[in-house]
């Protein structure tokens, strides 16, 4: 049994599923519409919530809030969810040496509820699944990692963090979490300085020997 961590805490897209693409897509279309001076605004927003997408570029704007909240909805109920590879058998191994695990997403329920209908294993891979309705501050706050491991009646310390986004990955620093960065949504070289590991995906891996890899960098 492996007992470096008693907690392991993933964040959904780019980290469980390989949705940040589809995503990319969708807002590049979004922000093409509405923001045309600006091509790279669907790359800056990633890891945030709509909530804050809108606070920042469609303040005042309820028309055109509506118009972007019917066609995510829309994307959403029809988007793939694949894993990223090598993530099943990950999982089941945390499950075998005991390991708790959960969903820390800034996605809705509704969201989750697509998820569901596609997966229907999803919620027997994770003891918790928690969304942003469970949140008080979104990442880069730690509030969302904080939640998961008082959940658990575990200190942060005993927890591991998995992310891909740059908020993500503040987040699970800010909470004294170790961050483990998934280069799926950036690359190795962008993440490097916010994550104490770095995994192109799950092939292969064990708790074990993500334990050795976080072992060498403390």
């Amino acid at each position: 049994m492996v007992d470096c961590y008693k907690v392991a805490l993933f964040d959904l897209d780019g980290v469980v599923f390989n949705t940040e693409p589809q995503y990319t897509i969708f807002w590049s279309k979004v922000f093409q519409k509405y923001y045309p001076e600006n091509p790279l605004l669907a790359s800056k927003i990633k890891g945030s919530t709509l909530q804050q997408i809108f606070d920042l570029y469609f303040t005042g704007k309820e028309e055109q809030q509506k118009e972007i909240t019917a066609e995510l909805d829309k994307f959403e109920r029809n988007m793939s969810f694949d894993y990223i590879p090598g993530f099943l058998d990950f999982v089941h191994d945390l499950q075998k040496n005991g390991i708790k695990t959960a969903v820390v997403t800034s996605s809705n329920k509704e969201k989750m509820q697509n998820v569901y209908d596609k997966h229907p294993e999803f919620k027997l891979l994770f003891n918790k699944i928690l969304t942003s309705e469970d949140f008080a501050k979104s990442k880069p706050d730690p509030d969302c990692y904080l939640k998961g491991a008082s959940y658990f009646k575990v200190e942060p310390k005993e927890c591991i963090g998995f992310e891909d986004s740059f908020n993500g990955l503040k987040a699970v620093r800010a909470a004294l979490m170790p961050v483990i960065g998934l280069a799926t949504t950036n690359s190795e070289e962008a993440i490097r300085s916010y994550s104490d590991v770095i995994l192109k995906d799950y092939q292969g891996l064990t708790m074990e020997k993500l334990c050795h890899k976080i072992n060498r960098y403390q």
